[in-house]
């Protein structure tokens, strides 16, 4: 799936558990997308490929969909979500624990998504090591997935920025504070200026 619809998948899963910091969205939210940095490979390999390399370095071949698509880079992006989320002292606040366990299951709703909304446009599955640094198989695939721009990916990202749209109407917030508070205040004010104010 599109990284923008990994996105969202992660910011929606924070606001539906009621997540009053914004650290804590942060943290589910990026869990939705981080398994996606095995495929910044695809940076070097197109440069080595363009400067005529004769051993061009296949990252983005050999390690999309290895690296952070597996039970060991969920579980440590849990861990860390969970220390970054602190003891949640403030009451209202999640315990760390807690959002751990919201990142992990963000995480994984990312490895459900490209299971069966991410084949490539050569037909290629990008099947995935899941159980990986413990066993190397199975590699999980399905033969049914579709293709990263098919019309369930559409319908999906646009329904997904629909509910952020209303729920930054409506609580204040959208995905723009997890780069700037500012322009998230910019972008509500501009929601309400447009359909009013919500109501109490």
């Amino acid at each position: 799936m599109n990284p923008i619809t990994h996105l969202l998948v992660g910011w929606t899963l924070a606001e539906a558990a009621g997540l009053s910091r914004r650290r804590d969205r942060a943290v589910v939210a990026l869990a939705g997308i981080v398994p996606d940095l095995d495929g910044l490979g695809i940076i070097a390999e197109k440069a080595t490929l363009a400067a005529g390399w004769s051993e061009p370095l296949l990252w983005w071949t050999e390690y999309h969909h290895v690296l952070g698509h597996n039970v060991g880079a969920a579980l440590f992006a849990a861990g860390l979500g969970a220390w970054v989320a602190g003891r949640g002292d403030t009451p209202g606040d999640r315990p760390g624990w807690h959002i751990g366990a919201l990142a992990f299951l963000a995480f994984h709703l990312h490895l459900l998504g490209d299971l069966i909304g991410g084949k490539g446009p050569d037909g290629y599955l990008w099947p995935m090591p899941y159980l990986l640094p413990f066993f190397a198989t199975p590699e999980l695939s399905w033969q049914g997935a579709w293709e990263l721009n098919a019309w369930p990916n559409i319908v999906l990202t646009v329904a997904l920025l629909t509910l952020t749209f209303r729920w930054a109407w409506q609580r204040g917030r959208s995905p723009l504070e997890l780069v700037s508070t500012r322009a998230d205040a910019s972008f509500v004010q501009a929601l309400r200026g447009r359909f009013g104010p919500p109501a109490d």
